[in-house]
């Protein structure tokens, strides 16, 4: 009898060891992801590449991610849509510091990478790529032949004001009217801030 209770406590012993071991392999796994996501650009998902951080709200993005947005006439984070200066948007030495000092490893072949280097990696990682390659293709979710209209109305589209051209954003119709209506006397209500077109109101839409 007290054979077969060391045998049990033994058995109990090492269950408690191997669940031990999952909990601290699974702790591990989390606190790697969580590593990578603290340093992952809200905008392409991707670890951070030259990331510069808005003065207004502190928020971060890769530099290249960030560059659409210093090009409208009043830019908004693309994280908590707070208005900012675009002049006041530098460069991250603390978190460029930050991702020369961690790795992670390889979401293809589990190498650990520091993750200033790890958009390097995975692009030459033989093994993501071939992840990717075995992704599946995007289909629609019902099959149609007929051609998708491009006139689609959208919220976040505008209408030139001057010849009505239309789905254009807000970047794109500040660089429609000053390359086609720089010169156009005309004085017309428009949806967005289009600067050096003085002749210009504007006239905020419901």
């Amino acid at each position: 009898m007290a054979m077969f209770r060391s045998f049990v406590s033994a058995a109990q012993l090492r269950q408690h060891h191997q669940q031990d071991a999952q909990q601290s392999g699974s702790a591990a796994a989390a606190s790697v992801e969580s590593i990578e996501a603290q340093f992952s650009c809200p905008i392409c998902l991707e670890v951070y590449h030259k990331p510069v951080s808005i003065a207004a709200c502190a928020h971060t993005f890769c530099g290249e991610c960030l560059q659409p947005c210093l090009h409208v006439a009043s830019p908004l984070c693309p994280l908590c849509r707070m208005p900012f200066d675009p002049k006041k948007v530098d460069r991250c030495s603390a978190a460029e510091k930050q991702l020369s000092s961690y790795k992670a490893p390889c979401r293809g072949c589990n190498k650990k990478v520091t993750l200033v280097k790890m958009r390097s990696h995975i692009s030459s990682c033989a093994k993501v790529q071939e992840q990717m390659a075995n992704c599946p293709k995007f289909v629609p979710v019902v099959p149609t032949s007929q051609p998708i209209p491009s006139n689609i109305p959208n919220r976040s589209t505008f209408v030139c004001p001057y010849c009505g051209a239309r789905n254009l954003d807000q970047q794109e119709l500040v660089k429609h009217c000053m390359e086609n209506h720089r010169n156009d006397p005309n004085r017309v209500w428009c949806s967005v801030p289009v600067p050096g077109l003085p002749s210009v109101f504007c006239h905020a839409l419901g």
